[in-house]
């Protein structure tokens, strides 16, 4: 028997208990597209205030994009495919209550050929009735608060997003954001205890993710050991839902400059209110500190929403306001959209 007869007998012997054990999986294919036509009138930023953390010499302008007083945001008419996936995920029993889990989520563009395969939730892991742990790349339990705020299904990608000042969502974890997919994670999930979960987060923030280093981690980070962490507290029980979360992110936009997050979210589902109406109302109050070379950057977030079911379908309703940026950090730092100063409030209203 020459060598590639005795390979392809090794890889055979491996290959035939693999086989009879896939048989005995739990496959599940499953997916979403979600695309809206958008009408979007910009307007022009606000003159230039300072310096950004993290980029010296950057001038800070009205948006992430570091626009100054001259640029405009163009008036346009687009689709965007908002947070389409498709995914495959399974579970195998291992006996005594216990089963392999695991998942691979791709991000899928309905209006352009753009996707990602295991850019989204991917994980493998175990759970039992004690609970549910899993390593891979997936969203901060932060995230978890998002749908008892009530936010369209769409994250950060659609003009209907609480996301978009709530966490800094449009940011990465390089940039300062928090309500970010991060990689090199390990993560443990609890079982329902009368109505209450708790999910706790870690992520390593090493070189062994791809080039996505803004959210996965680089040998940069991993040599100053910087690292994430985050957890919640989550209640649901009848019309009731509420939940806390808090998030660090240690020395990952720079050495000694860490940031935290601390968000409390409740609502109350009244039901139907009236025939073919019905209502629920949620809040949200968020806290976030920005550590800078010149002194902490803090900010106060705010919303509150209603949602109306309506026959099939149903209305969302949305107010939300960012603070002023305050603390010890000179007037004009900034990080991602948070700039210290006058007048740096923003308001979002959606319906």
């Amino acid at each position: 028997m020459n060598k590639k007869l005795v390979a392809l007998a090794v890889a055979g012997a491996f290959a035939l208990p693999l086989a009879a054990q896939a048989q005995t999986a739990n496959v599940t294919l499953y997916g979403r597209l979600n695309i809206d036509f958008e009408f979007i009138k910009g307007k022009t930023c606000a003159a230039a205030t300072g310096t950004v953390t993290g980029a010296p010499g950057t001038a800070a302008g009205c948006n992430v994009g570091l626009a100054t007083e001259s640029t405009t945001n163009p008036t346009v008419n687009r689709l965007s495919s908002n947070s389409s996936r498709f995914g495959m995920r399974g579970t195998e029993s291992l006996g005594g209550g216990l089963n392999a889990i695991f998942q691979i989520e791709s991000s899928i563009n309905g209006d352009t050929n753009a996707g990602n395969l295991g850019g989204r939730e991917t994980f493998v892991g175990l759970q039992g009735s004690w609970g549910k742990f899993t390593v891979g790349r997936f969203l901060m339990p932060q995230d978890d608060l998002h749908p008892i705020f009530g936010n369209a299904p769409t994250l950060t990608t659609s003009i209907l997003s609480t996301a978009a000042l709530w966490a800094q969502g449009p940011l990465n974890k390089a940039q300062g954001g928090f309500d970010a997919r991060t990689g090199n994670s390990l993560r443990y999930d609890s079982p329902n205890f009368s109505g209450f979960t708790t999910a706790w987060q870690y992520s390593t923030r090493d070189s062994s993710g791809n080039a996505d280093s803004g959210d996965n981690g680089d040998h940069t980070s991993e040599l100053r050991h910087a690292w994430v962490a985050g957890g919640n507290l989550i209640y649901a029980n009848g019309p009731w839902n509420a939940g806390i979360a808090f998030e660090r992110n240690h020395d990952v936009r720079a050495a000694t400059l860490s940031d935290t997050d601390w968000t409390i979210t409740g609502a109350y589902d009244f039901g139907t209110i009236m025939q073919g109406f019905g209502l629920r109302l949620a809040g949200v109050y968020e806290r976030t500190k920005y550590e800078t070379p010149t002194g902490d950057l803090k900010r106060d977030f705010w919303g509150i929403s209603g949602t109306i079911p309506v026959g099939g379908g149903k209305v969302y309703v949305f107010y939300g306001r960012a603070g002023e940026g305050k603390g010890g950090a000179a007037d004009g730092t900034a990080v991602g959209g948070l700039v210290k100063g006058g007048d740096t409030k923003s308001d979002q209203y959606e319906v």
